[in-house]
């Protein structure tokens, strides 16, 4: 299928490695022009040289800046002052006792899993109304339905990003432009394998099926989802092929969430 994204200029935040990666990887190569983001300018040459290599079709861009910051977004966004496509990946997650999860610790995840993406989206989707037409995705979570009681902070962010992509499609009524939110269920990452204690394969398996058993039971696909499987419904609801989704929560999290709607 062609997506028709051949010459689209879409920014990936926190696109180095994971999710974020896979996503800049399927938009490359669909034909995107893709900016690639981290915080240092080794992570960011690095994933854009495993991109080319992959057999990347659409050019390469990168940015090495915070976008967890209000600094970060201002020097991405100088750079980049026009895009067609916005990815709003960049996100932290810990798993503590609501007790030890301290005020300064409350507001660090809000400011980098929710503002980064208010702050990006309200620079560039006045542009892309002007325009008549772009593309807002923000990466949420199956944690923002299901929320884990031992990381509430995270899940707090994940239900917030929900509300700001709904506000935002609002917004874009009778409009190219669409803005929808992707529920991710557990994938597996660099952090997820930290998380694991960077299990060797047997032990990770181990992992797996007691991470299903106790933390997720309800999933139907009681596996971790590869980031490539995320990146797929992401790269789609990026194109112009997706016109009639605007203001979805779309779900890739493996059904673990027992809702019809």
């Amino acid at each position: 299928m062609n997506l028709q994204l051949e010459g689209k200029l879409a920014l990936v935040s926190g696109s180095t490695a994971g999710i974020g990666y896979a996503i800049a990887e399927g938009l490359a190569a669909e034909g995107a022009r893709v900016i690639v983001n981290g915080r240092t300018e080794k992570r960011v040459q690095e994933a854009m040289a495993k991109i080319t290599a992959s057999g990347a079709r659409g050019g390469l861009e990168g940015v090495a800046a915070d976008l967890g910051s209000a600094e970060g977004v201002r020097a991405a966004v100088k750079r980049f002052p026009e895009i067609d496509i916005l990815v709003n990946n960049v996100g932290i997650f810990d798993f503590k006792p609501f007790e030890e999860i301290s005020d300064a610790e409350w507001m660090r995840v809000f400011e980098i899993n929710v503002m980064s993406g208010v702050r990006l989206s309200r620079h560039y989707l006045p542009g892309m109304k002007q325009r008549n037409w772009g593309r807002i995705l923000f990466i949420s979570s199956e944690s923002a339905v299901h929320i884990p009681p031992d990381g509430i902070q995270y899940g707090m962010t994940k239900t917030a990003q929900l509300a700001v992509a709904r506000g935002l499609a609002e917004t874009t009524a009778e409009t190219a432009v669409t803005v929808n939110s992707v529920l991710v269920g557990p994938t597996m990452s660099e952090g997820v394998e930290r998380m694991l204690g960077n299990p060797t394969p047997e032990e990770r398996a181990k992992a797996e099926r007691e991470f299903f058993r106790t933390a997720r039971p309800t999933s139907l696909l009681q596996r971790f989802a590869d980031a490539k499987e995320i990146a797929a419904m992401v790269t789609f609801l990026a194109s112009p092929l997706s016109s009639a989704t605007n203001g979805a929560a779309i779900r890739v999290e493996g059904g673990l969430l027992q809702t019809i709607v």
